[in-house]
């Protein structure tokens, strides 16, 4: 089979380990997601994966509980190593060599981020899991997405939602919201569509780094994607025509 990528990065929210729970992690969501990315790792995908903590704790609700912005960040970053821990053990039970890299060190339960060496797992097959954000307060996992993603040299960014792509109106609650093919970075920024957050888009856009979000409930997916499918909204640079 044909790929049409070889190196990606998959975003995931938090919030979409939870299932229909209200909080936490859903055992079977996170067993159907590990099934999915084995699936393009067994293709020879090398594959890098960023998730957040919101099923757990979101750092820009600190203020709201009378908690400081940087504290709360902090806390959302140990959050994320909860979830990516949690990856980490569903993916090695469907069989994949994986590797938990974190921008904070802990070296007890991960390694410490350094680009050279995640590169050198990617080469080797390990699925890597970059943990804590960018290490940094006041940067979200959508940014840290997009900074590892263009460290790494990824073909592209692939933002797993539980909608179909990226539409003129919530899904949700609009049935007749549009769904679009493709949308430039610009358009996103100025419209302020929820795709990723603007410094995550902006550093897209800085080094032509295309999005691919996509309804990462929906079985093969993944496979689809990296074989050339076109399903999901592109966000990329769009040029017209003079």
């Amino acid at each position: 089979m044909e790929l049409k990528y070889n190196r990606v990065l998959l975003k995931l929210s938090g919030e979409s380990l939870m299932g229909k729970s209200k909080a936490g992690i859903d055992p079977e969501i996170l067993k159907f997601f590990a099934a999915e990315i084995n699936k393009i790792h067994k293709l020879g995908v090398q594959i890098g994966l960023v998730i957040g903590g919101g099923n757990i704790y979101r750092g820009l609700n600190a203020k709201d509980q009378g908690i400081d912005r940087v504290t709360g960040d902090h806390m959302g970053m140990l959050a994320t190593m909860i979830n990516s821990l949690a990856l980490q053990n569903a993916l090695e039970h469907e069989g994949m060599s994986t590797r938990l890299m974190s921008a904070i060190k802990m070296e007890q339960i991960a390694e410490p981020y350094i680009r050279r060496r995640a590169v050198r797992h990617l080469e080797k097959g390990r699925v890597v899991i970059f943990g804590a954000g960018t290490g940094n307060p006041y940067f979200s996992t959508d940014t840290a997405a997009s900074l590892r993603a263009v460290e790494i040299d990824a073909d592209i960014i692939l933002k797993g939602t539980r909608v179909d792509g990226v539409f003129d109106s919530d899904p949700e609650k609009n049935s007749e919201a549009e769904l679009y093919s493709e949308i430039s970075y610009l358009e996103v920024l100025t419209r302020k569509l929820r795709v990723m957050d603007m410094t995550a888009i902006s550093l897209c856009q800085e080094n032509n780094l295309e999005i691919k979000v996509f309804n990462m409930n929906i079985a093969d997916n993944l496979v689809k994607i990296v074989t050339g499918s076109d399903i999901g909204t592109s966000v990329k640079e769009i040029r017209v025509n003079q």
